[in-house]
């Protein structure tokens, strides 16, 4: 299926982009998560396991465990702290 992936801040920075449209089999956004680690380089680290991510998917927060539909939009951003 194919889904819309959003990048914000550090991320956008580390993936190199701040959207791309990807073919995915992925159920869920840990395992789209955990597809974006395994490509590799920089978008890895950011992205990778223990390193804080928020996720949204079609514009509201969602565990990692939300599943993904056909046509969707997923945003993966750092936590934002104000001052």
């Amino acid at each position: 299926m194919k889904v819309t992936v959003c990048y914000f801040a550090s991320v956008r920075e580390a993936m190199g982009t701040g959207t791309e449209v990807l073919d995915t089999q992925a159920p869920t956004l840990a395992a789209l998560r955990a597809e974006l680690v395994a490509r590799g380089g920089a978008g890895a680290d950011a992205l990778a396991p223990g390193r804080a991510v928020r996720m949204a998917l079609d514009q509201v927060m969602r565990p990692e465990s939300a599943v993904l539909t056909a046509g969707c939009e997923v945003a993966f951003f750092p936590p934002v702290t104000g001052g």
